[in-house]
């Protein structure tokens, strides 16, 4: 049997959802389990997948990168497929781990793509750092303590912890950090 899985990292992502369901049923899959959460959530989907999959059964993909997020993660559903004998089958790449070269393959493009994955996140905070050295940088607006004014205000209204966080927005745990600093 095979076995789709389709996933996006979004909801807003709702057309590449479509389309890797599509591909999917093209190439024959018969159950199709599908999500849209990013790939360090907890994929609730892809376990309910792993679940059903049965010896002789074929998991299929579009893409690595919809599959697993890591050498390791990707090590440990291709460890799950093998314990219960089914195989992976990448679309994009026409790769089938059913065969030696397959599973030669995947190690070698799944560390391939952790390389690219760590050298973009290296460049990433060069980028930061060297932006924060010129100035531009800035990092996150601090929300709460921008409010702090206004928190204050309410709290001589005589408004509690939680009346005061819905109004203004914001969390009780910083309307009470606010507090604190008086």
């Amino acid at each position: 049997m095979l076995i789709g899985y389709a996933r996006t990292s979004t909801t807003e992502q709702e057309a590449g959802l479509e389309a890797q369901t599509r591909e999917l049923k093209a190439y024959g899959c018969d159950e199709i389990f599908q999500e849209q959460v990013s790939s360090v959530s907890r994929r609730e989907e892809l376990e309910r997948c792993l679940k059903f999959v049965r010896k002789g059964d074929s998991l299929v993909v579009t893409k690595l990168d919809r599959l697993a997020r890591s050498i390791p993660d990707l090590v440990k559903i291709i460890g799950a497929l093998e314990e219960k004998g089914a195989t992976l089958n990448i679309l994009a790449m026409n790769l089938d781990t059913s065969t030696p070269t397959g599973r030669l393959l995947i190690n070698l493009v799944g560390s391939i793509a952790q390389f690219e994955r760590e050298i973009m996140l290296e460049r990433q905070r060069e980028g930061i750092a060297k932006a924060k050295g010129e100035g531009k940088y800035k990092g996150r607006a601090a929300t709460a303590r921008s409010k702090s004014k206004q928190v204050q205000e309410l709290r001589q209204a005589g408004l509690g912890a939680s009346q005061i966080a819905s109004r203004v927005g914001i969390s009780r745990a910083s309307v009470y950090r606010i507090f604190g600093g008086e």
